[in-house]
């Protein structure tokens, strides 16, 4: 599809509905990550895919390009500052490249790689969500007129973060190595802030502090460890 097609038969954003005839690729390993972004892109009016991996997001890539990228930055299999990097120059390049962490401290780090914007987690603002995606298209591709400015705040299944745990606690259960425990502790950090789970999220940063400065993990992962067990023991109403 030329570039006159793509807006000709492209929807007209709304009001309520700004983001309307954009689709978005996110590249998150978090389904609980994930359902938040899904629902904010479901109220904005965008469509979503979903990749899992860098390999996943490439595979993807191949097959159709999207208006927005969202790439969070640990990653099974390496990290999204790689992704990024490559994607920022390629050409055409995508309109809108977003690095998103739950460790602030990654965000000079995808900037220098190419990323338009950096957000932390959870993203679950929904006027946010549609800030930082129009302030970052071009300007061209922008909405003309009043939109409305939602105050919303999604909320996504809380099932998303039992399965998240679930799969903390397989990690876990193959006694990480040093990369695996990188990954583990990005991964665990975020889900922690969508849940609003203040002793998660506690118990995760000890847990990336000793690692980082080359101590002994055992007890640290083993309070994470307790924490999660506890919290997929948990009954949670749907």
């Amino acid at each position: 599809m030329d570039s006159f097609e793509k807006f000709a038969f492209a929807p007209t954003p709304t009001a309520n509905r700004p983001l309307l005839g954009l689709t978005v690729l996110v590249v998150e390993d978090s389904r609980f990550a994930c359902e938040a972004i899904r629902l904010l892109c479901l109220r904005s009016g965008a469509r979503i895919r979903r990749a899992d991996s860098l390999k996943s997001a490439r595979r993807h890539l191949q097959a159709y390009r999207p208006s927005v990228l969202i790439i969070d930055l640990g990653l099974p299999d390496g990290s999204g500052v790689e992704l990024i990097r490559d994607l920022s120059q390629v050409k055409p390049r995508v309109d809108v490249i977003l690095a998103i962490s739950g460790i602030a401290d990654m965000e000079q780090a995808a900037l220098q790689a190419g990323a338009d914007a950096f957000v932390e987690k959870p993203m679950q603002s929904l006027a946010a969500f549609q800030e930082v995606v129009l302030q970052n298209l071009p300007e061209n591709q922008r909405p003309v007129g009043p939109r409305v400015l939602p105050d919303d705040l999604v909320e996504p299944d809380m099932m998303a973060f039992q399965d998240d745990l679930a799969h903390v606690d397989d990690v876990i259960s193959t006694q990480p190595d040093d990369a695996t425990l990188a990954y583990l502790t990005q991964f665990l950090s975020g889900v922690a802030q969508i849940a609003q789970d203040t002793e998660l999220a506690t118990a995760t940063k000890a847990l990336a502090d000793v690692h980082q400065l080359g101590h002994p993990t055992g007890s640290a992962l083993g309070a994470v460890q307790s924490i999660v067990k506890n919290r997929l023991s948990d009954k949670i109403a749907v």
